[in-house]
């Protein structure tokens, strides 16, 4: 058992911070549902992420772009009632927040009334400084995302690796200043050089969690299902595969289907 887990009952902004502070790394992972969030929860985890990457593990969409607000608040509905210690981050989806304050104000709300979350996330840097304020002026704690922002993936056209070159990189630098000054109590950097990722995370002062930002960062992100080896095809430099349950999977229910079939499932032991 970690230290962390056996000393921390619930974690907030301000043990984040403190974790910063103190040298330690932030854990993250994303969650969807009840039964995985409450295993990460009881592992000790630090931060659960309700990704909008259900998007594509969950709905098996191409991009994050379809999912809808009410989905999003359904999957933290779920992972919220699975947690007793993991801090629960909501990403706001594409279209409830970009271009109008208002409305994600009234979407930051939303998750936060209806699902219970502890925070919320958001892409971009300056572009959308108007709505991270407002979340933040209805105490709704923010967290940001820069470097790779997936909900853009039309206007980049690619995944590859972002802020390579010198004038991205500044605005990069820039924007993650801008978004410390507005009140932002973390930031997700995603897939940029770890050179970078690491200059960032030591100018600032609030937590910088990476995802293919090397190991420079205040902590580590990815998605559950990828850890896992629940998905199969997705293979970027920055994953650690810690399983694969993929084809554990698949052999197990091969098995459960040879023994309907030959009739050995149920056995006398398996029946009233």
């Amino acid at each position: 058992m970690s230290v962390a887990k056996r000393d921390i009952k619930r974690i907030t902004t301000h043990v984040l911070h403190a974790m910063k502070e103190q040298g330690e790394k932030i854990s993250m992972l994303t969650a969807y549902d009840y039964s995985m969030a409450r295993i990460l929860d009881a592992a000790g985890i630090d931060i659960l992420l309700v990704g909008d990457s259900a998007s594509n593990v969950m709905a098996g969409h191409e991009t994050t772009l379809p999912i809808t607000l009410e989905q999003m608040i359904y999957h933290a509905q779920s992972v919220i009632r699975a947690v007793e210690r993991a801090f629960v981050v909501v990403d706001l989806p594409f279209g409830s927040y970009q271009g109008n304050s208002t409305k994600a104000l009234n979407s930051a709300i939303a998750i936060m009334k209806e699902s219970g979350a502890h925070a919320v996330k958001l892409e971009g840097g300056s572009e959308i400084e108007e709505s991270v304020r407002r979340i933040l002026s209805a105490g709704v704690p923010v967290m940001g995302h820069l470097g790779l922002t997936p909900q853009s993936i039309y206007k980049f056209g690619t995944y590859s690796v972002r802020a390579k070159e010198e004038a991205e990189a500044q605005k990069l630098i820039s924007d993650a200043k801008l978004l410390q000054e507005a009140g932002c109590f973390a930031l997700v950097l995603e897939k940029i050089p770890a050179s970078l990722g690491k200059l960032v995370s030591e100018a600032l002062h609030i937590p910088v969690i990476g995802i293919g930002a090397g190991n420079g960062t205040d902590g580590q992100v990815l998605v559950v299902h990828d850890v896992l080896g629940l998905t199969k095809d997705f293979n970027p430099r920055f994953l650690r595969r810690y399983l694969n349950l993929y084809d554990t999977i698949k052999v197990a229910v091969e098995q459960y289907i040879d023994d309907v079939k030959s009739g050995d499932f149920p056995n006398s032991d398996e029946q009233y």
